[in-house]
């Protein structure tokens, strides 16, 4: 007599997604910053309860405004969450940043985080890098956090960072139109390492939707390149979020894919994408061929982990 086994199903790309909710002034309109308090704090609620019941599992967070303390109010019963927090700059000194990790948890209403990552990567490289590394792993080692890494950006030189500190998490900017952390390897590289990889950026701080005059005025040069990068995409039937979501869902290194959200509305927009087919594209022919001055103003543009 023959079994036949039912071939396991392949993993949902929501299983991948982390949301970074965005309640600073980044949205013109729906999200939570336009909300009296109350309806901010049942917006927040809504939002993390459609996240939870599509199966979204980790929010990353920062410490500017209030956004800590709308998700410590809103968590579902029992949360499914883990939640990623980021320090705050090293400027602050070593004690501040210490303090503001714990404070972050306490307004947070958490026992302990997922992970605890170092903002700005370039506060591990000066004299008091490694002085705040051992603070992260104390933390760590007191079971505060499950594990601890830092956010970079390709000029950072991420992997080699990630082997020196033995790094459990790194997050790092890459998206469509900037490729290159992809292209020379460094998410396989920081994957070899043993670290986790978590992409940030994934919608280029918002760059991949504005049209001509919604850029900043030293980036009007890019305006033809991306108006004709979304009559491609147009061409194929398929809208930038969802190619968007789509290349950071097709990078096999990656572990996490941090989109940033600011509503309900939008994060079923997001959730639409991620589980549409993906594009028959070919997505090198959709980088720019000199990301540099783009990445560096779209780092400036994201105050989360968009």
């Amino acid at each position: 007599m023959t079994h036949s086994s039912a071939t396991p199903s392949a993993p949902s790309p929501i299983d991948r997604l982390a949301l970074a909710v965005v309640t600073e002034p980044q949205r013109p309109l729906n999200s939570l910053l336009n909300s009296q308090t109350g309806a901010r704090e049942d917006a927040m609620r809504f939002l993390l309860q459609t996240g939870s019941d599509a199966g979204v599992r980790m929010i990353a967070t920062r410490p500017g405004g209030d956004g800590e303390r709308l998700l410590g109010q809103a968590w579902p019963f029992p949360s499914p969450f883990r939640v990623t927090v980021r320090t705050v700059s090293l400027n602050e000194g070593l004690d501040r940043v210490e303090a503001r990790a714990r404070r972050s948890l306490e307004r947070l209403g958490l026992p302990r985080g997922e992970a605890l990552l170092v903002d700005n990567a370039a506060d591990l490289a000066g004299a008091e890098g490694r002085a705040l590394w051992d603070r992260l792993q104390s933390l760590k080692d007191r079971g505060l956090f499950r594990s601890i890494g830092f956010c970079a950006t390709i000029e950072d030189g991420p992997a080699l960072l990630a082997r020196r500190l033995e790094a459990d998490v790194v997050q790092v900017s890459c998206n469509l139109l900037d490729q290159r952390a992809a292209a020379e390897g460094v998410l396989d590289e920081l994957k070899s390492v043993g670290a986790q990889v978590h992409l940030a950026s994934v919608f280029a701080g918002g760059l991949l939707f504005s049209g001509g005059d919604d850029l900043p005025s030293h980036l009007a040069n890019y305006a033809q390149v991306l108006s004709r990068t979304r009559r491609r995409l147009a061409e194929r039937r398929c809208d930038p979020m969802q190619a968007a979501l789509a290349y950071a869902f097709s990078l096999k290194a990656v572990d996490r894919v941090v989109a940033s959200v600011a509503s309900a509305a939008e994060l079923r927009a997001i959730l639409a994408a991620a589980h549409a087919p993906s594009p028959d594209l070919n997505w090198s022919e959709l980088a720019l061929e000199a990301p540099a001055a783009f990445a560096a103003d779209a780092r400036a543009r994201i105050s989360s982990a968009a």
